[in-house]
């Protein structure tokens, strides 16, 4: 399946304006995921993803292709239900992979029109809002949906860097900082 998405950080008054849109609150979730890179090829090059995602509800392991356009992170996506997130952390492993990052962030998922409005508060980041196309329609229908979900909102910034890539620079800019 294709994800078709758009991020953009948060201004402090978000919620009031996703409640204004008139969105339904779905779920609050906790996320914990762990990023691994391939024994074949680095996936910060290619702008792949190996994802286990642990949540409340259970985990999947996700693998997301390269992006297909300049301006949203829409791109490939597929994701299966695994039953032990360690267990698959140690296949992983044993398979080569390497785990390069853990991501923690409280999702705030709301429903609105065809489209998921994410609320993230991702730690080391702070707040970030994402709109996802749901349901069908082609690309640019999908496309459509969720820039102009985002610019109801009044957000009309699309970050492209995945939390990875963002903390990932994060850190590196604290250590230039470092005497």
């Amino acid at each position: 399946m294709i994800e078709v998405e758009v991020k953009a950080r948060a201004p402090e008054d978000i919620e009031e304006r996703i409640a204004a849109l008139g969105a339904d609150l779905q779920a609050v979730e906790n996320h914990h995921d762990l990023y691994f890179n391939s024994p074949q090829r680095d996936f910060r090059l290619s702008d792949e993803a190996l994802r286990i995602r642990i949540k409340e509800e259970g985990a999947r392991l996700t693998y997301k292709g390269p992006k297909l356009d300049l301006t949203t992170k829409s791109r490939l996506e597929m994701t299966v239900k695994i039953d032990d997130p360690e267990q698959m952390e140690q296949i992983l492993t044993a398979l080569g992979f390497v785990l390069s990052a853990r991501v923690l962030k409280q999702r705030k998922k709301y429903s609105w029109e065809g489209v998921i409005i994410a609320l993230d508060n991702v730690e080391g980041l702070g707040y970030f809002v994402e709109a996802e196309a749901q349901g069908d329609g082609s690309y640019e229908e999908q496309k459509g949906r969720v820039v102009s979900a985002m610019s109801k909102l009044g957000l009309h910034e699309s970050i492209r860097s995945s939390y990875l890539e963002l903390l990932e620079e994060k850190r590196k800019s604290d250590e230039m900082k470092e005497p």
